[in-house]
């Protein structure tokens, strides 16, 4: 099962195997209380990309095209797959205050689709 998560919020052992997605560190969060087992950088969007969106829901449909066709010119997400598959419960860590529209959703889409 994958979850998503905001890394703000408090870990719980429920979470299972935890996978930040984003290709920078969250602000204000210390690696060593982060409860992080995978920084998964290479499947977070560009920073061309991320720059672009910029976290305004207007461009969300585009956004997840661009994210989409830049996971399938890359290896990452098949690079991603048989670690996520070792896992019962997976929780993916985003950093956007925004739960709807983020990297976070696309990927759980992606890999509920391929498991």
């Amino acid at each position: 099962m994958i979850h998503i998560k905001r890394i703000y919020e408090a870990y719980a052992p429920a979470d299972g195997y935890r996978i930040l997605v984003d290709r920078l560190w969250p602000r204000g969060i210390k690696k060593e209380n982060a409860h992080i087992d995978l920084w998964a950088k290479e499947v977070a969007p560009s920073d061309e990309l991320r720059k672009w969106f910029h976290h305004e829901v207007p461009n969300w449909k585009e956004f997840e095209k661009r994210y989409k066709a830049e996971l399938k010119e890359s290896d990452a997400l098949a690079t991603l797959l048989p670690d996520i598959k070792k896992h019962k419960t997976v929780t993916l860590l985003y950093g956007a205050k925004d739960e709807e529209h983020n990297q976070a959703v696309v990927l759980k889409e992606l890999l509920a689709a391929r498991l």
